[in-house]
């Protein structure tokens, strides 16, 4: 079987102790799939993002060298700790795809991610102190509510369901504007 680079990426050396994965070290599809715990759409959606590569048989078939699976798991882990698909490209940018990367490699890559963890920590520390004042309280009040409405936000907004016209519910909804007259 002859593999094919895909997306103009050369397919460097095939002969010799310096060669590239034999046959033997690729993954179809099907396999990267089963063993990534991934659908096969979801491997061609991170392949169209550049986050996964594969290479290209005569026949057209997409063979994956079995690193993949580690750049598959690098991208989980990037999304548990709340990075979207973009920036784990952005650190799998920094990281060569053959060899595999080098465990120091991969430590600056996650410490990178340090002051994201702990801005989430942070956040959810806030959150779990303003819900255990909700817990049992049962008001549903959005005038008084601290957790949903802070300071009657939306009251002051103006009429209607302010939170479905806000662009970012974390700032509360949209000042009223000349297109949305207040009563």
């Amino acid at each position: 079987m002859t593999a094919i680079p895909d997306h103009g990426r050369p397919a460097g050396p095939t002969a010799g102790p310096t060669a590239g994965p034999s046959r033997h070290d690729l993954l179809t599809i099907g396999q990267l799939a089963h063993r990534s715990g991934l659908a096969p759409s979801a491997l061609r959606y991170y392949e169209s993002l550049g986050l996964i590569h594969a290479t290209r048989t005569a026949g057209g078939q997409r063979r994956y060298p079995r690193g993949t699976l580690r750049r598959i798991a690098f991208v989980r882990a990037a999304q548990r700790v709340g990075l979207s698909l973009d920036e784990a490209r952005v650190a799998l940018d920094r990281l060569p795809e053959r060899p595999a990367p080098s465990g120091t490699e991969w430590t600056l890559v996650a410490e990178s991610w340090q002051s994201r963890i702990d801005e989430q920590i942070a956040e959810l520390e806030r959150l779990k102190a303003k819900l255990s004042g909700c817990i049992g309280c049962g008001c549903l009040s959005l005038t008084r509510c601290a957790l949903y409405n802070a300071g009657d936000r939306a009251g002051e907004a103006g009429p209607g369901a302010r939170y479905l016209l806000t662009r970012d519910p974390a700032t509360g909804p949209e000042p009223v504007g000349p297109l949305d007259p207040a009563p």
